[in-house]
């Protein structure tokens, strides 16, 4: 049997993408540095959401590389209870959304995406049935 564990996401600043998450409801679990050959390599950051722990992992490397989001990459999506209230509260913190929120079927949940720092798509999930 499998069990879903976490996702990886390379980032550039962790403070902006902790700031970022943390925002969208995650809760930092801890860190772990990654040594190899006496040198600080990585740093891996855990968070958690809700009960489930340490679905995030983000993965700072220390030698300054950036990264291309490529095309394959879609996004992670969030249910939040109140979509509207999300929104707000992000906007106070300077996460706009992509666009207004939206439905993609008739009598579906409304969505909208935000950005991390560095690019990554979460999408919000109105879970509140409005």
């Amino acid at each position: 049997m499998a069990t879903y564990l976490h996702t990886m996401l390379r980032i550039t600043d962790p403070e902006q993408s902790r700031s970022f998450y943390e925002a969208l409801g995650f809760t930092f679990s801890r860190d772990m540095d990654i040594v190899r050959d006496g040198e600080l390599e990585a740093t891996n950051y855990f968070y958690s959401l809700g009960d489930d722990e340490n679905v995030l992992e983000l993965t700072f490397n220390h030698d300054g590389r950036t990264y291309d989001l490529g095309t394959g990459y879609g996004h992670i999506a969030i249910g939040v209870d109140d979509l509207d209230a999300t929104l707000g509260q992000l906007q106070e913190q300077g996460i706009e959304p992509e666009r207004e929120p939206y439905r993609v079927r008739e009598g579906g949940s409304r969505i909208c995406f935000v950005r991390d720092p560095d690019g990554y798509r979460a999408e919000l999930i109105d879970r509140s049935g409005k």
